[in-house]
């Protein structure tokens, strides 16, 4: 299907375990890497990128070298921040809502878990929305 290798076994395990539980979730093999998708949307797509391929990713993405790299969807204040924010983050062109990661070695699960949890929210449907466990803002308790 493509001449990119395989994304790593650990990154693939990790991902799934993230995205296999949201509701009615499901994981393909995509034209390039692994995608995971509610319905026929894509929320998460992991892929590695090598030698230039695919020209697509490799163009897109601030790298020097071969790199392991998470698209998903973010909005609003979300988007902005991360789109500004620099490696391991950056802004492809192809849509409006999708931003790019690199996956390195120190990566921030949690905060990766979190993303993708909010990329399912802005492309699933309503009903299954509020099936998810997400953080609500934060509070001052008082007495």
């Amino acid at each position: 299907m493509s001449d990119s290798p395989d994304v790593p076994a650990h990154i693939l395990d990790r991902l799934r375990t993230i995205c296999l539980v949201l509701p009615e979730v499901h994981e393909q093999q995509a034209w390039v890497g692994r995608r995971w998708r509610i319905r026929t949307k894509t929320f998460a797509h992991v892929l590695c990128i090598t030698d230039d391929y695919p020209p697509l990713h490799s163009r897109e993405a601030p790298l020097v070298g071969d790199a392991t790299v998470l698209t998903f969807r973010a909005a609003g204040e979300e988007l902005h921040a991360l789109s500004n924010s620099g490696l391991p983050f950056y802004k492809p062109r192809w849509h409006p809502q999708v931003v790019g990661m690199v996956i390195e070695d120190t990566a921030d699960w949690g905060e990766i878990s979190e993303l993708l949890t909010e990329s399912y929210c802005l492309l699933a449907p309503r009903k299954l929305v509020t099936q998810v466990g997400r953080p609500g803002p934060a509070t001052d308790e008082q007495d």
